[in-house]
């Protein structure tokens, strides 16, 4: 298993960004995540295109892009274009999964594939050889510093049964109320990457915090 970890910008402080940017780039984090909401999804708005390519020029660190919108196959190569590496849509929100996940790889990105809290693991049967990643949910998205769901640990642990069962090279991503208090448990039920948003960035000493996730 890897253990990586990838500090949502979600919660970095948008009137000094390049500050929190150069905090990622300077830690053990292994990737940036985006989250772009668009308020019909989920019921908040984020950031979207403009920002991703302001912090790509930043940035020294894949971009893992986790849209949270609908209709997200119109915006694969418009991410594409301002440098997204890994671009994650949810499977409640693409009806066409399999064309979306082949176009986001004819796009020259990584496909990843998001589940809300309460989406089947067993849905993802006839995709899973072909995606680079799934992001399990562990709080219901839309809004930042939200209580961590603990069902997350069987889930996960069902995704890596499925993933080893199919021979599948998927990455198990998680995201949400992701702390120290959980992430060993989690790193041991099956996963390879840890988002986390406000438990680094408001803390004393985010390299450090970083640091501690990865043990």
């Amino acid at each position: 298993m890897k253990k990586m970890v990838a500090p949502s910008l979600l919660a970095a402080d948008f009137s000094n960004l390049s500050k929190d940017i150069e905090i990622v780039n300077q830690s053990e984090a292994d990737w940036f995540h985006l989250d772009i909401m668009d308020g019909v999804f989920v019921p908040n708005i984020s950031f979207g295109i403009p920002v991703v390519e302001a912090v790509k020029k930043h940035a020294k660190k894949p971009l893992d892009v986790h849209l949270m919108i609908v209709q997200p196959e119109k915006y694969i190569t418009a991410f594409r274009d301002v440098g997204a590496d890994l671009l994650n849509v949810h499977y409640e929100a693409s009806p066409h999964l399999h064309r979306t996940v082949q176009e986001i790889h004819n796009a020259g990105m990584k496909a990843g594939v998001t589940l809300n809290p309460h989406t089947p693991i067993s849905l993802l049967e006839d995709i899973i050889e072909m995606v680079d990643l799934v992001l399990i949910m562990s709080v219901n998205p839309g809004f930042g510093g939200q209580k961590y769901i603990e069902n997350t640990y069987k889930r996960v642990e069902q995704l890596r049964n499925l993933i080893d069962k199919k021979n599948s090279k998927a990455l198990i991503e998680v995201d949400g109320g992701i702390s120290t208090d959980n992430s060993a448990q989690l790193y041991k039920a099956g996963a390879d990457v840890l988002v986390s948003g406000s438990f680094i960035f408001k803390s004393d000493n985010p390299v450090q915090t970083i640091s501690e996730l990865k043990k």
